[in-house]
């Protein structure tokens, strides 16, 4: 019977071996959930404007927002953790991921789900980052290599069920709900976590001499909100005064913030990671990136939907071919990267490239007429091109920093990566909605070439070490 750990200084060799693998077992769990809500409405969107309206703009913040609020408070809700404790950061976050996507599953107008959403990625925020800092405190060093191992095939399995798990849930239209179910089945899968960690985590006290950054995380929070609500705005009801007047408040915004970086004693990001060469252009390579295959996969799925009338389910079942090709590279480029090094983003990037041309190809010549076997190629193409390029970025970025940089560099990169989730979902959606599906990956292509002469300021080589 597993038990309860209350001490936080309860060395990590008196920690039975099931009570380890039960405490890894939650924290994917949780992980795993916030993956699924970030990637459900990839497919969702569609339907859930036709039943509540909003239109265009629905469409583009039901992602925006998830990944914005994610993305702001990343950095934050880490901290908060080691001031106030893990266990508790862990358990109010769940709890709070839980009660939004009830919201969510009952939101009875396009501003109340935003705002929910909103409220979904602010309390994934706090749980995220606890994990690994709990993990560290209950694994032995020489088997903790054995926990990190699961959590990426987790995380790909969770990229795959989260769109899978929306369409069939739609299309099953249980009690009559039509999507809500998506969001509502949080409370049985939250929940059951929720008991778990209760249970089962470790206490701890935290360090209250922690420093948060508060005006820091408001100011990139405001910056974001002006240009994601500018982009929205002006690409939705022309460009008027009000747009332009949020574009231009975000981007002041933006200018406070760097000025904050640099003048805080606690900065969201440490100002010599930033001093770094190789950091530096990783961070912008990932912002490209990940902007650009976040707004891919929109325009993927809108297409399967809008232009080729797919069913939500059909669509979820279009894209495994990506996927597939994202797990093939993911195993394949494991072994290669000390090898290669920089090679290997320099190749992710040219498959992408050329998956990108073949789909315009396909969508080009056969428009409304394209059948899914002429998808699967460019698709497959596209999936290894992303499982190439993404992991090999990551590792590349932090692969010359100091050990003691590694937790502030990691955090800032996933908190970069959300950023670029919602900024790209936000510009390729708008492209599309003005446009046609040819024009936006166009413009995604572009994106994607533009990240080539930045990889050779990337470190040859990642660390011997791996950092998580």
């Amino acid at each position: 019977m597993t038990q309860t750990l209350h001490n936080a200084n309860t060395k990590r060799d008196d920690i039975p071996a099931r009570t380890r693998w039960a405490i890894l077992a939650v924290i994917l769990a949780a992980d795993v959930l916030d993956l699924l809500d970030a990637t459900i409405t990839n497919i969702a969107a569609p339907t859930i404007t036709a039943d509540l309206g909003g239109g265009a703009a629905l469409v583009q913040w039901l992602g925006a927002a998830y990944a914005l609020a994610l993305g702001v408070l990343l950095v934050p809700g880490g901290r908060l953790g080691d001031k106030y404790g893990r266990r508790k950061l862990f358990l109010i976050g769940l709890a709070g991921f839980v009660a939004a996507s009830l919201a969510c599953g009952l939101a009875p107008t396009p501003a109340t789900l935003v705002a929910a959403r909103l409220l979904q990625g602010a309390f994934g925020a706090l749980v995220i980052p606890q994990g690994f800092g709990i993990l560290g405190a209950t694994w032995p060093r020489d088997q903790i290599g054995k926990a990190f191992a699961l959590f990426g095939p987790a995380m790909g399995l969770s990229a795959v069920g989260g769109p899978v798990l929306a369409g069939f849930l739609i299309d099953a239209d249980i009690a009559g709900l039509g999507w809500r179910p998506m969001f509502l089945i949080n409370l049985l899968l939250g929940g059951a976590a929720l008991l778990a960690a209760a249970r089962l985590l470790p206490r701890d006290t935290g360090d209250r001499s922690v420093s948060v950054d508060g005006p820091g995380s408001a100011l990139l929070a405001g910056a974001m909100l002006g240009v994601l609500g500018g982009l929205i705005d002006g690409s939705g009801n022309a460009w008027t005064a009000r747009p332009l007047t949020l574009l231009l408040l975000g981007l002041a915004a933006f200018a406070a913030f760097g000025h904050r970086q640099r003048t805080a004693a606690h900065p969201l990001i440490e100002p010599s990671l930033l001093r770094n060469r190789g950091f530096a252009a990783g961070l912008t390579l990932g912002v490209a990136a990940f902007a650009a295959t976040s707004g891919l996969l929109y325009v993927i799925s809108l297409f399967l939907q809008q232009d080729l009338g797919r069913t939500p389910a059909d669509t979820a079942l279009g894209l495994i071919p990506l996927t597939l090709g994202i797990v093939i590279a993911s195993i394949a480029c494991h072994g290669l990267l000390h090898t290669y090094g920089r090679r290997l983003a320099v190749t992710g990037l040219l498959i992408l490239l050329a998956g990108c041309a073949w789909l315009i190809l396909v969508i080009h010549n056969s428009g409304t007429h394209t059948t899914s076997w002429s998808l699967t190629p460019p698709l497959v193409i596209l999936g290894i091109g992303m499982g190439t390029c993404f992991g090999t970025i990551y590792d590349l970025t932090i692969g010359d920093i100091a050990p003691s940089e590694a937790g502030s560099a990691s955090g800032s990169l996933n908190a970069v990566q959300q950023l670029a989730n919602a900024t790209g979902a936000a510009t390729v959606t708008t492209v599309y909605f003005h446009s046609n599906g040819t024009v936006s990956l166009l413009v995604v292509a572009a994106g994607l070439a533009a990240c080539l002469p930045l990889t050779a300021l990337l470190p040859r080589k990642p660390q011997k070490e791996g950092h998580h």
